[in-house]
């Protein structure tokens, strides 16, 4: 994987992305030696979000066939919903510890 600076895309701009993703590959931009972002041709990205919508579509059919679903009407499924919710036990609350306060100095008036 290619690599851009942030300074190097900043002074060259979109040229310097052209250049890291030449091939169809992705490129990584660096900022203070840190991966930060990556860049890619667009093709590359609809094809990157296919793969995942095929892979959540698996397993969608995964939990149909092992009888991990719910067959219901949508005013049913609300209902289920609000109904779970209602029963989980309330998180907790955990009182922060007091802000400590800083005294702030008072104004002076100074004459003139």
């Amino acid at each position: 994987m290619a690599r851009i600076t942030a300074n190097e895309l900043k002074t060259r701009g979109i040229a310097a992305i052209e250049s890291g993703v030449r091939d169809g590959g992705e490129a990584s931009i660096t900022v203070r030696g840190d991966d930060r972002y990556v860049v890619m041709p667009i093709q590359r990205y609809h094809f990157l979000r296919e793969c995942e919508l095929e892979y959540a579509l698996a397993e969608s059919r995964a939990d149909m066939k092992a009888g991990r679903v719910h067959r219901e009407t949508p005013a049913r499924h609300v209902k289920r919903a609000l109904d779970l919710a209602r029963s989980k036990p309330a998180r907790k609350h955990t009182p922060r510890s007091p802000a400590r306060k800083v005294a702030k100095p008072k104004a002076t008036r100074t004459s003139r």
